[in-house]
């Protein structure tokens, strides 16, 4: 049974129009948020998003980019302006890509820094100003990856994002503390979202790795509704002890150190 520990706060969340963010976004609204703000890339997403939250929320679709500066300062202004308190942000807008270590440029290095970590720091930065000012504390989230704990082939740069991301978390934690906003982190592990699909490059891809991924001790890829209920936990006064977090939502991923491959285990 889902409760009403949101209620009457107002949430921002980045990378709203599909995935983790649009899951989020339902989340908070059934848990009783009185304003969602959706900021994404994509308008098309957006106005989906918002028509599916019509009667549950105060939705409101944000157009802009987390890599243009501009717009990460004035998506959090307006929402103060028009609410008057900002309580939960989530920052959730991903990029990603694969390139191998040795060949890889460095304008996608800085595409994808500039995206996922140095967004982090300058949404985090105007929210917690705004949520100081406002002297009410909140909760100040970012979505992180089991990237940041560990390596992967061609991923050098979106890796160093991540764990940048939970360092960030745990020094805004410890410096905002004073004030009564906590700041934590989820990583997930792989999940069913269309990024996965991207990653993975194929619908019938994704249709395989739905049914079996062996890596994972659950053996699934996990739902952005899992995701978004981590958050709708971390956002609620029933984690209010909890900050400079990072929770792993990962199927048991990290928690697997190895199996011996079947055709080399004694017969």
């Amino acid at each position: 049974m889902i409760s009403d520990r949101l209620t009457g706060k107002v949430a921002l969340i980045t990378g709203a129009a599909s995935g983790v963010g649009r899951a989020t976004a339902h989340r908070f609204a059934t848990e009783g948020c009185a304003a969602v703000y959706l900021f994404d890339r994509n308008a098309e997403g957006l106005e989906t998003v918002v028509a599916e939250l019509e009667g549950m929320t105060r939705a409101v679709a944000f157009v802009g980019d987390v890599g243009i500066d501009e717009d990460c300062k004035r998506a959090v202004d307006e929402v103060v302006a028009a609410e008057g308190h900002l309580d939960i942000f989530l920052g959730n807008a991903p990029a990603h890509s694969a390139a191998a270590f040795l060949t890889m440029s460095t304008d996608e290095w800085d595409r994808v820094l500039r995206i996922n970590l140095r967004s982090s720091f300058v949404l985090g930065q105007r929210v917690a100003q705004a949520m100081v000012d406002q002297k009410t504390g909140g909760s100040i989230m970012f979505t992180a990856s089991v990237s940041a704990l560990g390596a992967s082939k061609e991923y050098a740069h979106y890796g160093a994002s991540k764990a940048g991301i939970v360092n960030l978390v745990q020094t805004m934690a410890i410096e905002l503390v004073e004030y009564g906003i906590r700041v934590n982190a989820v990583s997930p592990g792989p999940l069913d979202t269309p990024q996965s699909r991207d990653v993975l490059g194929s619908d019938e891809a994704m249709e395989a790795a739905r049914k079996h991924w062996p890596l994972v001790p659950m053996n699934r890829l996990g739902k952005a509704e899992e995701i978004a209920a981590a958050y709708a936990f971390l956002a609620s006064e029933d984690a209010g002890y909890i900050t400079g977090q990072n929770i792993i939502v990962d199927g048991g991923l990290r928690a697997h150190s190895y199996s011996i491959p079947e055709e080399l285990a004694a017969k």
